[in-house]
C-alpha cells in the first residue's frame, strides 16, 4: 500500500493500476509499518510533507510526475494523465542528483528487442507529431514572418520551474542563452518560443520579459504542436525544456544551457557537466529508458497497465474525431439544458464553434461557414424542417445503444450518442445512417473479429443500454410452455409512434402476441424509465395485468431474455439485446435490427436488402454507427472502452453499497430500539 498527502495523487483515474498498489489518502488511523511508500509530485513543495513523513518513518518516498506522452488535452482543463513517471531515486528534472533514468542510461543496458520497441514507437510519434500534450493544431509555415533560409528556436520556460532551478540555471542563463544565439547566428532568423502557460496568463517567462521583437527576432505566441514547429528550424536553443529532446529526435543541433535529462550523453553541446552522467549514449537508447523503460502507461480501454502505443493510439483517436467533427460549426437548435451540459464534448474542438439557438430564432442568425443544424431526436428533426433553409444539412443525434450506468431521464450522460447525418435509425419514413450502413458497408475481417469480441464481452458481463436494474436468476416459471418475453416500451416515444406502425401501445402488441399464442406463458417487462416513474406508464396496466401470466419489475431485462424462450416486439432495443445473447426474436414494427435475416418479422421492410450475419450486425450497430466518450478519460473511445468502464462503475456502485450495508443495519437496529424503548 502507498501514501499519499495529495487529494490530487489519490484522484488521478487508475493510480493504482498505474502503481500496481493501493494507494490511500493520509489518515492518522493508517500505521506506517503497512505503507511500502510516500508517494508525491517529484521535488515540489506540496509534496514537501510526503518527504518529510518518509524520512521520519524511514519508508521510501517515491516522485510523481507526468509521462513525456501525457494526453491529448491539457491537465489543467481536467485531462487525466495516460502516462505517468514513477521515480523511487530522484526524478528527471532535477540535475543536483542521481534519478532512475539517469540510472537507466548509465547502466546501458539496451538489447536489440528493446530497442526495436523503441524505435517503432518513435517512428509513430514522428509520424503523426505526438507530444507530451497533443491538442494543438499543427504548425504552418506561413505564420514564421522572418525570410532568411536558416532558422533559429529558443524555448522559453516558465518563471521557477523547477526543471529550470534543479536543472542548474536561472533567469541569467536564459539572457546568456539569447546573446549567444544573436551573437552565433548572424545570418539566421531568431524565433522565441513562448511557454503555453505564459500565454494563457497563467504564469511568467524568462524569455519573454527580455526578448523585444526587432529584426531577425520573432515572438511565437500561437499555441501549436510542438514537434510540427521543430521541423522548420535548423538550430535549437533551451535550457531544460522536453522540446529540447524532441528537436533531437527530429535530428536538429541542440545547445544545452542547463542541465536536462538527455543532456551530458554526448548528443547536445552543454554549457554545464554533469560528472554523473559518463555514458556516451545513442539517440534511441535515451528514447528507450525516457519513454519506454522510465513511464508507465495506462491502458485507455481497460484501464489497466499498458504499453506506449496503447497511448499512442488513444491520442490517434482523439486526432482522427477532432479532424472529422472540428470540420463543422454546430448550432444545436432548441437543446434542453441537461443536454447542453454532455453535448459540446462530443461536438467541440479545438478548430470549431458549438452554438445553442432556438428554433424561433433561426430566421435571425446568419449561420457561420461550414455550418450544421443539430437537433436531438426525430420530433426535434421533424420541428426544424417546417423552418429550414433548405441548404443547410441536419445531422440528428440521439443516445447510443450502450448508454451508461443510469438512466437517461435522471440526467446521467451518456457514453455513447449517434449522429446520424440522413434520418434517425427509429424512423422508418426515411433512410437512416445506420440503414445506409447494413445496406452497403463492406465488414473486413478485423471488424467481424473485433464484433465477436464485443458480443462475448457484453454477454458475460450482463451489459445492457442502462445497466441500473438488479441482475438476479430467474427461475423458469413453466417446464412445458413456450415462454414469451414482451419488453414494455415507454408508448409517447418516436421509437413507437413512428416504428409501430398499426400497434401503438403495449397493449395492443400484448393483444397481438396473446391471439398468436394463446397457450404460452408470457412474461412482461416494464420499460426502466416507466418503473422509475421518469416517463408516462401505461394507460391499460389492469388489462395488460389480465393478459399476461407474469409482469416482472425487479430483475434485469438480461434475467428475463435468460429463461425465455422468445422475445415478441415492437422496436425495443432488448430484441437487439436478445439476438446477441442467441433467442428468436420477433419483431411487430420496423426495429433497426429486423428485415436483415436474423428476426421474424410482421412488416415488410423493403428497403433492408441484405441479408446480414449477427456479427456484421453488431459490427454496423455498436462499433461503426455511435460515437463513443469516455468521461473519466475525457476523450473519445471504442465501443469496448465504454462496456469496461461500464463494469468498472457498476462494480463500484455496488462495493459502495455493500460497505454501507453495515451502517445501514447499524441505523435500522438503533431507530428499532428507540421506538421499542418510547413503547
Amino acid at each position: 500500500m502507498y501514501l499519499t498527502f495529495s487529494k490530487e495523487i489519490k484522484n488521478i483515474p487508475f493510480i493504482d493500476s498505474f502503481l500496481d498498489k493501493k494507494v490511500v489518502y493520509y489518515s492518522k488511523n493508517i500505521l506506517p509499518s503497512e505503507i511500502e511508500g510516500v508517494i508525491g509530485w517529484g521535488q515540489k513543495k506540496t509534496a514537501e510533507k510526503a518527504r518529510k513523513f518518509a524520512q521520519k518513518y524511514n519508508i521510501p518516498y517515491i516522485s510523481l510526475e507526468d509521462g513525456f506522452i501525457c494526453s491529448y488535452g491539457l491537465r489543467v482543463k481536467g485531462c487525466p494523465p495516460l502516462s505517468l513517471i514513477v521515480d523511487p531515486v530522484g526524478i528527471y528534472y532535477d540535475a543536483t542528483r542521481p534519478s532512475l533514468i539517469e540510472n537507466l542510461i548509465n547502466r546501458g543496458e539496451f538489447n536489440n528487442k528493446l530497442l526495436n520497441e523503441a524505435e517503432k514507437a518513435l517512428k509513430l510519434l514522428l509520424q503523426y507529431n505526438i507530444s507530451k500534450f497533443n491538442y494543438q493544431p499543427n504548425a504552418d509555415i506561413s505564420s514564421l514572418k522572418g525570410r532568411r533560409k536558416r532558422r533559429v528556436l529558443l524555448i522559453d520556460q516558465t518563471f521557477n520551474d523547477l526543471s529550470v532551478l534543479l536543472g542548474m540555471a536561472d533567469k541569467k542563463t536564459f539572457l546568456n542563452m539569447f546573446n549567444d544565439a544573436l551573437m552565433e547566428n548572424p545570418d539566421a532568423d531568431i524565433y522565441v518560443k513562448i511557454h503555453p502557460d505564459v500565454l494563457c496568463g497563467k504564469k511568467k517567462g524568462y524569455l519573454s520579459d527580455i526578448v523585444i521583437e526587432k529584426e531577425n527576432v520573432y515572438l511565437i505566441t500561437q499555441d501549436v504542436n510542438p514537434i510540427s514547429l521543430l521541423k522548420f528550424f535548423d538550430k535549437v536553443y533551451t535550457v531544460s525544456s522536453q522540446m529540447g529532446f524532441e528537436a533531437l529526435i527530429l535530428g536538429k543541433n541542440v545547445i544545452c544551457y542547463g542541465m536536462p535529462f538527455y543532456a551530458g550523453w554526448g548528443l547536445t553541446e552543454d554549457k554545464i557537466e554533469c560528472p554523473r552522467r559518463t555514458k556516451k549514449a545513442e539517440l534511441i537508447e535515451i528514447f528507450y529508458a525516457a519513454y519506454i523503460a522510465y513511464c508507465i502507461y495506462i491502458n485507455p480501454v481497460t484501464g489497466k497497465k499498458g504499453t506506449i502505443f496503447d497511448v499512442i493510439n488513444f491520442i490517434l483517436k482523439q486526432k482522427e474525431m477532432a479532424e472529422k467533427i472540428g470540420k463543422f460549426n454546430y448550432y444545436c437548435v432548441d437543446f434542453h439544458l441537461a443536454r447542453k451540459k454532455f453535448i459540446k464534448p462530443y461536438l467541440k474542438t479545438e478548430k470549431n464553434n458549438v452554438y445553442f439557438v432556438e428554433s424561433k430564432s433561426l430566421s435571425d442568425i446568419v449561420l457561420a461557414k461550414n455550418s450544421v443544424l443539430v437537433v436531438w431526436g426525430s420530433k426535434g428533426r421533424r420541428n426544424l424542417f417546417e423552418k429550414l433553409k433548405k441548404d443547410t444539412p441536419v445531422y440528428t443525434l440521439e443516445d447510443g445503444f450502450i448508454r451508461s450506468v443510469g438512466l437517461g431521464s435522471e440526467f446521467i450522460p451518456p457514453m455513447s450518442i449517434v449522429i446520424d447525418k440522413r434520418g434517425i435509425y427509429y424512423d422508418p419514413t426515411e433512410e437512416s445512417e445506420l440503414e445506409y450502413i447494413l445496406n452497403n458497408y463492406e465488414f473486413n475481417e478485423e471488424e467481424i473479429s473485433k464484433a465477436e469480441m464485443i458480443r462475448k464481452l457484453i454477454v458475460e458481463n450482463n451489459v445492457t443500454k442502462y445497466n441500473v436494474e438488479i441482475l438476479k436468476p430467474l427461475v423458469r416459471p413453466s417446464q412445458t410452455k413456450k415462454i414469451i418475453l414482451i419488453p414494455g416500451q415507454v408508448e409517447d416515444d418516436e421509437a413507437v409512434i413512428l416504428g409501430g406502425e398499426n400497434i401503438k401501445s403495449n397493449l395492443e402488441l400484448l393483444e397481438t402476441v396473446r391471439i398468436k399464442n394463446p397457450d404460452s406463458f408470457i412474461i412482461y417487462k416494464p420499460h426502466p424509465d416507466v418503473l422509475s416513474k421518469n416517463r408516462r406508464g401505461d394507460k391499460a396496466f389492469k388489462k395488460i395485468r389480465e393478459l399476461s401470466d407474469h409482469i416482472e419489475t425487479d430483475a434485469n431485462i438480461i434475467s428475463c431474455i435468460a429463461i425465455s424462450d422468445e422475445i415478441h416486439t415492437l422496436t425495443s432495443l432488448s430484441g437487439f439485446d436478445a439476438l446477441i445473447r442467441g433467442k428468436k426474436v420477433f419483431t411487430y414494427g420496423a426495429a433497426f435490427y429486423g428485415g436483415w435475416g436474423l428476426t421474424q418479422d410482421e412488416l415488410n421492410l423493403p428497403r433492408r436488402k441484405r441479408k446480414l450475419n449477427l456479427y456484421q450486425l453488431i459490427a454496423g450497430v455498436l462499433l461503426i454507427y455511435p460515437v463513443y466518450y469516455d468521461w473519466k478519460l475525457k476523450g473519445f473511445v471504442d465501443c469496448e472502452a465504454v462496456i469496461n468502464r461500464i463494469i468498472e462503475e457498476r462494480t463500484n456502485i455496488n462495493l459502495k453499497i455493500k460497505s454501507k450495508l453495515p451502517k445501514i443495519f447499524k441505523k435500522i437496529v438503533n431507530y428499532f430500539n428507540f421506538l421499542t424503548r418510547n413503547i
